[in-house]
């Protein structure tokens, strides 16, 4: 896949997430119940919440579903108690990784996130071991066949936001913002009314370089990767694979 957009994976990835929707749902159902339950239900005053439940939406999670996370979190004191964890290693290649986990068993999770890398040929690291590879940044990612504007025109419209930076490639649009302002970027090109759907629109974690492998590591790390998001104690799997 060397030479390959960085896109063609992320559409892979996404449909495969399509394909087990009901598990992506769940896991998204679990980080709004975590952030409803430690600073409460008001998307007002309580920014965490209102962020997971954007992303929710950008991943097209039904209204109800996020309503009962949030109910079910407020509503009881003896719910679920999750801890956040983050892993940090290497792939194939020498592709750094982090693991974003919550978990209600530590050494389940840690056991079983160890025996993935092990088993797909990676190794994990030392806590800071790669995250000074990465940056927390704002990521709105939008298929520019779903955006009903002249994209030059709009590059120059979101311009006007303050975000960071905004390219085009193989059909897909990318805006990068600090994380402070990704939530009013966000309602200003939701404003604009122009974008019917997002394929990624959440703070996250972006690659400060990339590593372009030839494609039979590529295959390595995908299923590294892979294997890793299936597991329901992990959220999140960043990496610095082109």
């Amino acid at each position: 896949m060397a030479g390959h957009s960085k896109w063609k994976n992320i559409q892979h990835r996404k449909g495969r997430q399509d394909a087990a929707r009901s598990k992506e749902f769940q896991k998204l159902a679990k980080e709004i119940y975590v952030a409803a339950k430690s600073g409460g239900d008001s998307l007002e005053s309580n920014a965490g919440l209102r962020l997971a439940v954007d992303k929710a939406k950008s991943k097209s999670m039904p209204k109800d579903n996020i309503e009962r996370a949030i109910a079910k979190a407020t509503g009881s004191q003896n719910g679920e108690n999750y801890d956040e964890v983050r892993y940090e290693g290497y792939g194939a290649g020498g592709v750094a990784i982090m693991v974003d986990c919550l978990t209600d068993n530590l050494n389940r999770t840690a056991s079983s996130v160890r025996s993935t890398f092990t088993r797909r040929g990676g190794n994990l690291g030392t806590d800071g071991s790669v995250s000074y590879l990465f940056n927390r940044k704002g990521n709105i990612v939008i298929e520019t066949a779903n955006i009903s504007l002249d994209i030059e025109e709009f590059e120059l419209e979101v311009l006007e936001f303050g975000i960071e930076d905004v390219t085009v490639e193989d059909g897909i649009l990318q805006i990068i913002t600090e994380p402070n302002d990704f939530e009013q970027i966000k309602k200003s090109i939701d404003s604009m009314e122009v974008v019917s759907e997002y394929m990624e629109a959440e703070v996250t974690m972006l690659p400060t370089m990339e590593v372009e492998l030839d494609e039979e590591t590529t295959e390595k790390v995908m299923a590294l990767i892979e294997q890793l998001e299936d597991n329901d104690d992990v959220q999140s799997v960043y990496s610095n694979l082109k």
